[in-house]
C-alpha cells in the first residue's frame, strides 16, 4: 500500500515544506508488534512506523501494509498520524481510515476533521499496488493552534 498527498499551510492552498509526518499502525493481526530489541515508543508503536518530511512542494509519501483492526474490538483499521511543523509543538490529526471498512460508518461520527478528512480510498494501480491519497491542512480544527 502506498499513501501520498500534499501538506498545505493553514490557507489550504500554499504547500508546506519541511513538515514532519510521523505515522504508525498495527500489523496484519491488529497488533502493534515491536521488534525484539525495541524500547520506549518504538515498543509501544510497533515496527510499522516511520517519519517523513515534506519536500518543497509539500509532498509526502509512505509505503506499508494495510493495517488490521484491533482484535476483539469494533474499531476500524487505521493509521495514526502526528504532525510536527518547524518551530511548533507536534499534534495529532484524524487517523487515516479506509472508505471500504465495514466498521467505518460508526467511526465517521467521531471524526473531528483535524487536518482535514482522514478517510481515504484505496485503488490498485497497474502494478497491483494499493494506492491512496490524503492531503492535509496544517492547523485545521486543531484547538489553540497558532
Amino acid at each position: 500500500m502506498e499513501i501520498s498527498g500534499v501538506i498545505y499551510q493553514r490557507d489550504g492552498r500554499t504547500p508546506a515544506s519541511n513538515v514532519i509526518l510521523y505515522v504508525y499502525h498495527t500489523d496484519a493481526k491488529g497488533l502493534y508488534s515491536p521488534t525484539p530489541d525495541a524500547t520506549g515508543p518504538a515498543r509501544r508503536h510497533g515496527h510499522l512506523r516511520g517519519w517523513m518530511k515534506t519536500n518543497e512542494r509539500g509532498e509526502y509519501k509512505f509505503t506499508s501494509i494495510r493495517p488490521a483492526q484491533y482484535p476483539s474490538r469494533q474499531i476500524p483499521a487505521h493509521i495514526h498520524p502526528i504532525i510536527k511543523e518547524p518551530a511548533k509543538n507536534e499534534y495529532y490529526i484524524d487517523e487515516y481510515l479506509f472508505d471500504d471498512d465495514p466498521i467505518l460508518a460508526r467511526e465517521q461520527q467521531k471524526q473531528e476533521n483535524r487536518g482535514g478528512s482522514g478517510i481515504i480510498h484505496l485503488a490498485k494501480n497497474s502494478e497491483g499496488v494499493w494506492m491512496g491519497r490524503r492531503d492535509i491542512i496544517l492547523g485545521l480544527n486543531i484547538p489553540n493552534y497558532r
